[in-house]
């Protein structure tokens, strides 16, 4: 049960899409349908942001709506992050392109967490929730990083994900079972709806998701939430603004206010989101 929603002054994650794209096509992501650009961002826009929150402690995941491996400068964006003693840095990967000379290379370039989301124990049930990789080649790359990483004395933390789904529930233990004797940790993490998507229906409670969170598109604009595809709730410009200046503005603290009530209908984005339906929050029904 929830007590209140705070914001610290400052987000303690910073997600930066640096690319758009996937070489994926799974049937419960809307990545496919992004129509905005760049598709590059320059690199004096994630610099700015890095630069911009230095000496905070922050978490950098530098990926959003993409797959984070398609940008072959990550192990470039990972090590300007790490000049900074204070900062994490971690990715989420479907593991397609991590091969033995780039998982080498983010090593050496300092990345704390990979989380790889695999979601099938069987080959038959990767190709319809994985569409378009290759269930062998993933394990390979998964199980080499694991040991790399290791290698290196457990200063880089592995995680399998399993994503929650009808088609793999029966596959779920044995997930766990074979994952969890190999990577730090597997688990098994719920399937979210996402905002806008049919049939997808409000409901009046707080939200989690933007209290400690912040989230930037490769041009440089700052949005409420990861989930946010089209721009329906863009609370500020690093090109325009500093990163702090955009977290502790009249907007962000205006939707913060909003959702801290509930009141989802008053922001685009959040008035056809369902997320957190199932957590208790004192004063809300459940």
């Amino acid at each position: 049960m929830e007590h209140e929603i705070r914001t610290p002054p400052q987000p303690r994650f910073i997600q930066i899409e640096t690319i758009l794209g996937c070489d994926a096509d799974c049937p419960f992501c809307p990545q496919k349908k992004i129509d905005r650009g760049p598709v590059v961002m320059p690199d004096a826009i994630w610099k700015k942001i890095v630069d911009d929150t230095r000496g905070l402690g922050v978490t950098y995941r530098p990926f959003l709506q993409n797959e984070a491996l398609i940008d072959k400068r990550l192990a470039k964006i990972v090590a300007y992050i790490k000049q900074d003693p204070t900062a994490r840095a971690e990715i989420n990967t479907n593991g397609s392109l991590l091969d033995e000379r780039r998982g080498r290379e983010l090593i050496d370039a300092g990345i704390d967490l990979v989380r790889f989301s695999v979601d099938a124990f069987s080959r038959e049930t990767y190709a319809r929730c994985r569409v378009g990789l290759d269930y062998g080649k993933v394990v390979d790359n998964v199980e080499r990083f694991i040991s790399l990483a290791r290698g290196h004395g457990g200063r880089v933390a592995t995680e399998v994900r399993m994503i929650d789904m009808d088609l793999n529930r029966g596959e779920q233990e044995a997930f766990v079972e074979y994952w969890g004797a190999r990577a730090d940790r597997a688990l098994i993490v719920p399937l979210y709806n996402w905002p806008w998507d049919e049939g997808v229906e409000m409901v009046r409670k707080p939200c989690l998701k933007m209290r400690e969170e912040m989230f930037f598109y490769t041009d440089g604009r700052a949005v409420l939430c990861c989930w946010d595809i089209a721009g329906r709730a863009v609370i500020g410009d690093v090109g325009a603004e500093s990163v702090l200046d955009i977290w502790n503005g009249p907007v962000r603290l205006g939707y913060a206010a909003h959702l801290a009530r509930g009141e989802r209908e008053r922001i685009l984005l959040c008035s056809r989101c369902d997320a957190y339906r199932d957590r208790r929050f004192e004063g809300f029904p459940d």
